[in-house]
């Protein structure tokens, strides 16, 4: 059973790449150089996910970091399956993100690593803004963060036990 989860979400999810740099290890005998990758994967229908992977190749970087996202993979709020229900900001190290709602055809107003996050998470209209440190990974981080802390009315109603009418 576990397996066949697994499976049909590899086949679905998309990756995009955030990040790729070279890390360094100084020992006694010299620098051993490796590199870090940072991958973002989704659907586009509301799944996403982030990951970090290391090794001796960028290749394999990267094929570390989509294991590790495919992992990771989150189901996220969506109102009207194209922005999110309301406003919210997520902090990770020094990396601030916040994110808006948008009017329908508004598109993605975001930069760098928030962008790709959003894109793979099928947010179609939204606006955010990073504040604090730039960080690419941070901020990719905390941009998922806000995106898994939404709540949509249907789950605040659950929660207090009444209608959505009532809310």
């Amino acid at each position: 059973m576990r397996n066949q989860k697994q499976e049909p979400k590899k086949n679905l999810l998309e990756e995009k790449v955030i990040s790729i740099t070279r890390v360094t290890k100084v020992t006694q005998g010299g620098r051993h150089f490796r590199f870090s990758a940072t991958v973002a994967v989704g659907n586009r229908k509301g799944l996403v996910g982030i990951g970090s992977g290391k090794a001796n190749e960028v290749p394999e970087a990267i094929k570390k970091a989509i294991q590790a996202a495919n992992k990771n993979v989150t189901k996220i709020a969506l109102s009207e399956g194209r922005t999110i229900p309301h406003e919210a900001t997520a902090k990770v190290g020094r990396s601030i993100v916040l994110i808006k709602p948008a009017k329908a055809g508004r598109g993605i107003v975001a930069g760098g690593a928030a962008r790709a996050v959003l894109e793979l998470a099928g947010v179609k209209d939204i606006v955010s803004k990073s504040l604090g440190a730039n960080t690419q990974i941070n901020v990719a981080k905390a941009t998922l963060e806000a995106l898994q802390s939404e709540r949509t009315p249907e789950h605040i109603a659950e929660l207090r036990g009444k209608k959505v009418e009532e809310l």
